[in-house]
């Protein structure tokens, strides 16, 4: 058996209020976790996937394990009966500001290791999905992730690395000091235009100039062997640097509900068009396209798409109902 994609990480149960915590109120249970929402969204746009992580022996882990297993995923799990699946609560506290609390320290997604990881390369993937979540969760956890990039990189693997800094989780110094070494793994690098500079000292030399740190940081990745730098810029669209230069995409224009989880939404349609066989240009099509599903929809990947669905941004009038 072989898959297209393998992604390693933590999922945890999001608790989402509508309001503010301290208010009180019902709360909605989800699964969140960078990791598996990039899974989901890459299996909802038709391709093989399996994920790989550790829960514990609680109703969470079986809930995030039958959540996964509904998206069509391969799971490779272990369960950790000493230790607690991750909790996080997620408060909408403004139509515009989301605050997440996390209650992960020392859960049985910080102990994913590399016994873990060997088992998970079984599913022989085409592509290996990682993120610095995982790194900043435990040392245990930053080891197999460096174990996962190296060994992928030495199987011809396509590696892609999504920065996602947490800073509730470390600080840059902290995320600088490993995820710097761990880029030069990286097929793929994702970076919001705020994140490169923990995998990239170049931009330092260009003074005040964003744009020219951009280029000076991207070259740099590039000429330590990165092959695609995509640059995530929420609203304004999104960026990829390669060896034949840069392009650009606008974001697609739609009714913003819920911001979380579009960054994993728009990775999860970047790597599925290069999974396609796409050439940048259509990676940053349907990577934007899915970002603008997922920020249109409450959730973390409720509102990611399947293929059809793709077509509907663009070509079905604003406020319209199919029938």
């Amino acid at each position: 058996m072989s898959v297209d994609l393998l992604t390693v990480g933590e999922s945890m149960v999001s608790l989402r209020s509508a309001g503010p915590l301290s208010a009180g109120g019902s709360l909605a249970m989800h699964v969140a976790g960078a990791e598996s929402n990039v899974a989901a969204g890459v299996a909802r746009l038709g391709h093989s996937v399996a994920w790989a992580g550790v829960v514990g022996a609680d109703p969470h882990g079986e809930f995030i394990l039958r959540q996964l297993r509904s998206e069509g995923l391969a799971v490779h799990h272990r369960v950790d009966a000493a230790r607690a699946t991750g909790v996080m609560f997620l408060e909408r506290r403004t139509a515009d500001i989301s605050r997440a609390y996390y209650y992960r320290a020392g859960s049985a997604g910080s102990t994913i290791s590399r016994g873990d990881v060997d088992r998970a390369f079984a599913a022989r993937p085409r592509v290996l999905h990682l993120t610095g979540i995982t790194a900043a969760l435990s040392p245990e956890a930053r080891r197999a992730v460096e174990y996962a990039a190296a060994r992928g990189a030495a199987e011809g693997l396509v590696v892609s690395l999504d920065v996602n800094y947490r800073s509730k989780l470390w600080s840059r110094d902290e995320a600088r000091a490993v995820l710097t070494p761990l880029a030069r793994h990286a097929t793929v690098l994702v970076a919001s235009d705020d994140e490169l500079g923990l995998v990239a000292d170049g931009g330092a030399a260009a003074g005040t100039d964003p744009d020219a740190a951009e280029l000076a940081m991207a070259a740099e990745l590039l000429d330590r062997g990165v092959r695609e730098v995509v640059v995530k810029r929420g609203a304004a669209g999104a960026g990829v640097h390669t060896a034949a230069g840069r392009r650009e995409a606008p974001a697609v224009p739609v009714t913003s509900i819920d911001t979380v989880g579009a960054g994993d939404a728009f990775t999860a349609g970047y790597l599925s068009a290069l999974l396609d066989g796409g050439d940048v240009a259509e990676r940053l099509r349907r990577g934007t396209l899915a970002g603008a599903f997922a920020v249109s929809t409450a959730g973390d990947c409720e509102g990611l798409p399947s293929a059809a669905e793709l077509a509907l941004l663009g070509t079905v009038p604003d406020g319209s109902t199919q029938r």
